[in-house]
């Protein structure tokens, strides 16, 4: 059976065949200096001449490099998607944000950092691309958490277009509760509760239980502060440039409610279902368990799905 991609503000659907992610850029370090460090990153060219239009790819949550690849997994998701765009004569720029690979000398102490601190730093790159001659536009790629970085920051302009990769569509505390209810005894889910409650009413929560330290740890309750006062779709609505929604059937982490109530945020942005299409944008369609789910978080040699390819070309030509 033919997969199919559904494009709900179009109506219609078409197939695709995978692309093979040879290494058709030329790619070379990039940097972007900062008050608190360098940020490192590949700038990827394709072999026509410029100008040329260029993507600023803003990798997810926790310790993801600019490959998209962290401690235990390894899918190099944004140096394919990189290739891919760049055989098709888009360049991009992929980074390490602060704290990770090459980019951990950025990073402040962890008490200082805060959400904003990401979108400041995109905000730089798109002003830095946007004023080079080689390219001729700028359009955002967030991937996960990436997507609501790539809204904040393309609300302050130079932006040709926004694309949402697999973005979460609800706020943080929302999701949080969602995903730790049903993993903790009641009397300890209740005190996550009320933590949580806590930060998002921007208070620190010295009461945070102990046995979730990893989550609610002082030093990042500061950061955990900054981030809760976003939702998503609201700051989506803000955005006065096209944007184009992606998400895939097979993603365990967000889900295709998030990516409604980003397309109901914004009912004007394209929306792009694919079908089998994990949360690392390949297709991988078992997610029957965890387990299994996590195997196509672990092949780089699965393409990232053209469906993702196409959709991203699209908005940045």
């Amino acid at each position: 059976m033919k997969r199919m991609t559904f494009l709900a503000a179009a109506g219609g659907a078409f197939a695709m065949t995978a692309i093979p992610c040879a290494a058709w850029a030329d790619d070379s370090a990039i940097t972007l200096a900062t008050p608190t460090g360098t940020i490192h990153g590949t700038l990827s060219l394709p072999a026509s001449a410029p100008p040329y239009p260029v993507v600023l790819i803003i990798a997810g949550s926790g310790p993801t490099d600019r490959d998209g690849n962290a401690a235990s997994i390894h899918p190099d998701s944004y140096k394919l998607l990189a290739a891919a765009l760049a055989r098709d004569g888009i360049a991009s720029v992929r980074y390490d944000k602060r704290g990770v690979g090459e980019s951990v000398q950025a990073s402040p102490p962890e008490s200082q950092l805060r959400f904003e601190t990401y979108v400041d730093d995109a905000v730089a790159w798109v002003k830095m691309l946007d004023g080079d001659k080689r390219f001729s536009h700028v359009t955002i790629a967030g991937h996960s958490e990436g997507a609501l970085i790539g809204t904040i920051a393309a609300q302050q302009g130079g932006v040709h277009a926004l694309v949402l990769l697999e973005g979460a569509g609800r706020p943080a505390p929302a999701v949080l509760r969602e995903q730790l209810k049903p993993k903790l005894p009641p009397e300890l889910y209740a005190q996550a509760d009320a933590a949580i409650t806590q930060l998002q009413n921007g208070h620190l929560a010295p009461d945070a239980p102990p046995e979730l330290a990893a989550l609610f740890r002082p030093s990042v309750q500061p950061y955990l502060i900054s981030w809760f006062k976003y939702d998503p779709a609201a700051e989506l609505a803000k955005v006065r440039v096209p944007v184009t929604i992606v998400q895939g059937t097979a993603d365990i982490q967000v889900t295709m409610a998030d990516a409604q109530a980003l397309k109901n945020g914004l009912p004007a942005a394209r929306f792009v279902v694919v079908d089998g299409m994990n949360h690392v944008l390949k297709y991988f369609p078992d997610h029957s368990s965890l387990q299994a789910a996590m195997k196509g978080y672990e092949d780089p040699a699965l393409p990232v799905d053209p469906h993702v390819v196409a959709a991203v070309e699209a908005a940045a030509k």
